[in-house]
């Protein structure tokens, strides 16, 4: 029995630009997953402006929601159960940037630039995937 991967060869153009993309989103997650996971202080004071209790507000509870989430992403064979887990996160920052009024295109859609990312380098590197979800071409 043959796999679809097995059927349909991948571009390496794509291959590749799917690994550059993926590279951002990861260096990125890596940076906001340290930076609360040290409890800097403009994470406390970040979070504080967005309403979380005091309990919450180092971030550190996040930022180990954020690394599971990205270790799974990261993984080859769980990459798209992470992929939903992050878009599930970005989810939550966006709710928490409109509750509190920030401005849309900065730090509202941020998150939904990053969800973007997150499924645009997965989607490049999956042929499966791309076969599960294809573009359609107009006739």
């Amino acid at each position: 029995m043959q796999t679809i991967a097995e059927t349909a060869p991948q571009p390496k153009a794509m291959l590749w630009a799917g690994r550059i993309v993926t590279g951002i989103v990861i260096a990125f997650m890596i940076f906001d997953v340290g930076i609360k996971l040290i409890e800097m202080d403009v994470v406390r004071e970040g979070m504080m402006r967005l309403g979380y209790p005091l309990r919450l507000a180092s971030g550190f509870e996040i930022g180990v929601i954020e690394a599971i989430c990205l270790i799974l992403y990261i993984i080859p064979r769980t990459s798209v159960l992470g992929a939903i887990l992050l878009t599930a996160v970005m989810g939550g920052a966006i709710a928490s940037h409109l509750r509190v009024g920030d401005p849309l295109p900065s730090h509202t859609l941020f998150g939904v630039y990053l969800g973007v990312l997150i499924w645009a380098g997965i989607y490049l590197r999956n042929p499966r995937l791309r076969d599960l979800i294809p573009v359609q071409t107009s006739n």
